[in-house]
């Protein structure tokens, strides 16, 4: 099975996202949605992992030393690769110490148990949709990369999940296995 560790993205969020999802395909039919219900924060990408190592990944992420509840901003949008032939359109994350110190221990204990630690630098984002041909429509650049995001409201991470990705002929669905919540005995 295809396995990642990921945030989960609060419920009035992905409303949100889904009004620019619906904004998107306003300007353009070229486009596949991310489902709002999918949309999440990649962490750590497992790929494929036997599933008799399961046990190992949720004890290695059960034995996570506590981290605090914190908060991260979105910050507008970006594609990749670049604007001028975008493949997909996402929300920035803007990478914060708690975020990136989460992503590096969890990929430094995932790598304890086997899997090799990411080739790509980290790059906190939202993905929103997929272009099915790589050109970006005037309208697209000037609505989604002028904005800034800005008036949407900071995401609280209190804790990470292990997710099943299941490729199937209507779009890609996600099974949560376990949730790992923060620590949420201190107070900030």
């Amino acid at each position: 099975m295809r396995t990642f560790i990921a945030l989960d993205i609060p419920e009035e969020l992905r409303v949100e996202l889904g009004k620019w999802q619906k904004k998107l395909v306003e300007f353009s039919h070229e486009v596949v949605l991310v489902r709002p219900e999918s949309i999440h924060l990649t962490l750590a990408f497992l790929g494929e992992t036997p599933s008799s190592k399961i046990k190992q990944v949720s004890h290695a992420l059960s034995a996570f030393p506590p981290i605090d509840p914190f908060k991260i901003h979105l910050k507008g949008f970006g594609m990749f690769p670049h604007a001028r032939r975008p493949r997909v359109l996402w929300v920035r994350i803007k990478l914060c110490p708690p975020l990136e110190d989460l992503s590096v221990k969890l990929n430094t204990s995932l790598e304890t148990i086997g899997f090799p630690l990411p080739q790509k630098t980290f790059k906190p984002h939202l993905t929103l949709a997929r272009f099915q041909v790589p050109r970006l429509q005037p309208e697209i650049k000037n609505y989604f990369l002028a904005d800034s995001l800005t008036a949407l409201d900071p995401i609280t991470v209190q804790g990470f999940s292990l997710f099943e990705s299941s490729l199937k002929p209507e779009g890609t669905t996600y099974h949560k296995l376990a949730h790992f919540p923060v620590n949420l005995t201190k107070k900030r």
